[in-house]
């Protein structure tokens, strides 16, 4: 598989790095990410933090904003950062920022026309691991973390596919989309409207029958203008207890749904990562 580097910045004794890319499970080219961490090299692989973005994001947003480099490059982890849906010519689109580009929510879609490209749980899952781990010096052994979109992506994700992560983490995920004005839109568009099918993709619903269980640590601020409509993560905390599943909920006074919050407490989540990636 062909890449192009678009990007290459010196940080913290390592690299971030742009690539684009064909993607053949979104049928477009795709671009994403990379931060490899001055451990990482050819007689030494590392292991990887994939992060998925919310909406309206790319891959360049975290990368950016989180100023998780130093930490990252203190652990020995790199992190992948994918774009948060298809775009270009000819990929389907809409008006508003909660649905087409730019608003991928990390599903396979089932209906026309936006089956044609977005297919973002397979390319997650499958197609942007086997590219990042046969070109970059990094281990199949892999966490993964998001924030609001990006953040019910990696929880989904996770708790359907145990066995290919250590750990999960989020920053004011997106726990009950079934349920949320979000969610209930890009679900309907994507998946039609069986809400049965939407049950495999939202995380409150997934955790209650969970029967491999990975570490889960939550971040959530309580000043966070879409948590009582749009997040609601009162409904993954009583899932999981329902289920005894290891959920750390942190709730944060005063802290909002920007990178603000995010960079507050990025640290602590590479350090949660670090914890279980460094046992495998």
């Amino acid at each position: 598989m062909t890449i192009e580097n678009l990007a290459t910045n010196k940080s913290f004794g390592g690299w971030h790095k742009q690539y684009s890319h064909f993607a053949s499970s979104l049928n477009c080219t795709m671009r994403f990410a990379i931060y490899l961490p001055p451990q990482a090299s050819n007689n030494h692989k590392v292991p990887v933090l994939y992060w998925l973005s919310g909406l309206t994001c790319t891959d360049e947003n975290f990368m950016q904003k989180a100023h998780a480099q130093h930490i990252a490059a203190e652990l020995g982890i790199a992190i992948v950062a994918p774009d948060t849906s298809p775009r270009g010519e000819g990929v389907a689109d809409d008006e508003n920022y909660d649905l087409g580009q730019g608003a991928g929510f990390y599903v396979n879609a089932t209906q026309a026309p936006w089956n044609t490209h977005y297919q973002m749980y397979s390319y997650i899952v499958d197609e942007l691991p086997q590219l990042v781990e046969s070109t970059f010096p990094v281990s199949n052994v892999r966490s993964i973390a998001g924030h609001s979109m990006g953040g019910h992506g990696a929880l989904t994700i996770a708790l359907r596919n145990p066995k290919r992560y250590c750990a999960v983490s989020a920053f004011s995920p997106i726990s009950n989309p079934s349920n949320c004005p979000w969610g209930q839109k890009a679900f309907s568009a994507y998946l039609g409207d069986d809400q049965s099918l939407w049950q495999a993709h939202d995380a409150a619903e997934l955790i209650k029958n969970a029967v491999d269980k990975i570490p889960m640590r939550v971040d959530q601020g309580l000043a966070d203008n879409f948590l009582t409509e749009q997040l609601k993560p009162e409904t993954l905390e009583s899932a999981a207890k329902g289920n005894n599943y290891p959920l750390e909920l942190n709730l944060h006074q005063g802290y909002d749904h920007s990178y603000y919050f995010i960079s507050s407490f990025i640290e602590q989540q590479l350090r949660f990562h670090h914890a279980h990636l460094s046992q495998r």
